[in-house]
C-alpha cells in the first residue's frame, strides 16, 4: 500500500516564509523609492534614453553625419529636460546628458552616457525584482499547498497502517473467505456462460438493468449498441456471435445479418466494452467490505444476479449476505484486510514503531505548513 508523504521530503515550510520574506523586503524597497508607479517611470525613461543613444551611435560619431549628430543632441535633451523633477535618480539622465554635449562625439561618450544612467538602471530593476519576488513566492506557495495534500494522505496512510497493525492476524479470515470466493466463482462462471449462450439484446438488457443500482459495479451498455441489438434481428445472435461477425468481410457478412454497415458501427466500434464483460462486477470481491456495505451491496445484487444466475447462485450469496451480521465481522474483515494489504516491508516498519515515528513528523509538519499558509496569507 501507499504510504504517502515522505517526511525525508519535507521543507516547503521554510521554502514559503523565506520565498514571503523575500517578497516584503522587495514591496518596501519599491516603496522606498517612490513607489511602483515611479519606478515604472525611470524604467521607461532609462529605455527612452537607451533607444536614443543606441539609435544615433553609428551615425552621431565622429566627422560623419553633422544632420544627426545635432538631431541626437537635440532629441537626448528633449528626453532628459521632459522628466519630472522628482524622478528619482533625475541625476543619472542628467550626468548622461552632459557626457553627450562636446562639439564632436565619439563611441567613448556613448559608452560614458551609459555608464552615467546606471543608477537609473539599477533602480528600474528593483521592480524586476519585485516581479520575480512575486513569482517566487506564488510558486513556493503553491509547492506548500501540494505538500500540505500530500501530507494529509501520508497521515492518512499511516494512520491506517496502525489500525491495521492492530489487527488479529490470527483470527480465522477463512470464515470469510470461503463463503465470498464460492459466490464470486459461482457468479462470475454463470455470467460467462450466460454472455456465451443467450441473445445479445437479453444480455445487455441485464447488463443495463443492474447498472441502475448504484452499489453494482456494472457499466451500461453504451446506447448505440444496446438500440442495435434491441431493434435489429442480429440481438437474437449471442455475443460472441457479433463479435465474430464484425471481423467478417462485407460480402460474407451480408449472409447472417440484414445490415452489415450497422453492424460493424454498433457492434466493431464497441469491441473493447464486449471483450471486457466478464461478470466481475457481480462479485463482491476480497477482502469484503465493511458490514453495513455489504448488507446494501448483497441486497442489490440479489435484485440482478437472478437475471442469468440460478438458486444455487442466490443462496450462496445469502450466505455472504448473512456474514454481515456476525458479530465478530469487522474483527474479521479487519485482519483479512490487514493480511491482504500488509508486505513484510510494512510489517517490519510496524514492529520497528518507524510508523509511528514518522506519523508524529508529518503530523507536525502539517501543522507548520498550516501555520506558514496562515502567515503568508497577506501576501497571496
Amino acid at each position: 500500500m501507499s504510504d504517502g508523504a515522505d517526511p525525508a521530503d519535507a521543507g516547503a515550510a521554510a521554502a514559503l516564509r523565506a520565498a514571503a520574506s523575500d517578497l516584503e523586503a522587495a514591496e518596501a524597497a519599491v516603496a522606498d523609492h517612490g513607489g511602483r508607479g515611479q519606478l515604472a517611470a525611470v524604467a521607461e525613461a532609462v529605455r527612452a534614453a537607451e533607444r536614443k543613444l543606441d539609435g544615433y551611435e553609428d551615425r552621431a560619431t565622429g566627422t560623419g553625419d553633422f544632420e544627426a549628430y545635432v538631431e541626437f543632441q537635440e532629441a537626448f535633451a528633449t528626453l532628459v529636460e521632459g522628466l519630472d523633477d522628482d524622478l528619482p535618480e533625475r541625476e543619472a539622465f542628467e550626468a548622461a546628458l552632459e557626457c553627450t554635449e562636446k562639439r564632436r562625439l565619439s563611441e567613448s561618450d556613448f559608452d560614458a552616457a551609459r555608464d552615467a544612467l546606471s543608477p537609473a538602471r539599477e533602480l528600474s530593476s528593483i521592480r524586476d525584482r519585485l516581479r520575480e519576488a512575486r513569482e517566487a513566492f506564488e510558486d513556493a506557495r503553491r509547492r506548500a499547498t501540494d505538500r500540505l495534500s500530500a501530507v494529509e494522505d501520508g497521515i492518512a496512510a499511516r494512520e491506517r497502517l496502525l489500525e491495521l497493525g492492530d489487527a488479529d492476524l490470527d483470527a480465522p479470515v477463512d470464515e470469510l473467505r470461503q463463503p465470498v470466493e464460492a459466490y464470486d466463482d459461482a457468479v462470475t462462471d454463470a455470467f460467462a456462460r450466460y454472455r456465451r449462450e443467450r441473445p445479445a439484446r437479453e444480455v445487455l438488457d441485464a447488463l443495463a438493468t443492474a447498472s441502475e443500482y448504484p452499489l453494482v459495479d456494472v457499466r451500461s451498455p453504451p446506447s448505440e449498441l444496446l438500440s442495435y441489438v434491441r431493434e435489429r434481428d442480429a440481438g437474437e445472435h449471442t455475443l460472441p456471435e457479433l463479435l465474430e461477425y464484425a471481423d467478417y468481410s462485407r460480402s460474407k457478412l451480408e449472409h447472417y445479418v440484414d445490415d452489415p454497415s450497422a453492424l460493424a458501427t454498433a457492434v466493431g466500434t464497441r469491441r473493447t466494452y464486449l471483450d471486457r464483460l466478464d461478470g466481475s462486477g457481480f462479485a463482491v470481491g476480497w477482502p469484503p467490505p465493511a458490514a453495513e456495505t455489504l448488507k446494501h451491496v448483497t441486497r442489490e445484487l440479489l435484485s440482478v444476479v437472478t437475471a442469468f444466475a440460478d438458486e444455487t447462485v442466490a443462496e450462496r450469496l445469502r450466505a455472504v449476505r448473512e456474514l454481515a451480521w456476525r458479530e465478530d465481522y469487522e474483527r474479521l474483515r479487519t485482519a483479512a484486510v490487514a493480511l491482504d494489504e500488509l508486505g513484510p516491508e510494512e510489517r517490519d516498519r510496524l514492529a520497528s514503531g518507524a510508523v509511528e515515528d514518522e506519523l508524529d513528523a508529518l503530523r507536525e509538519e502539517r501543522e507548520d505548513l498550516r501555520a506558514a499558509l496562515d502567515d503568508t496569507d497577506e501576501f497571496a
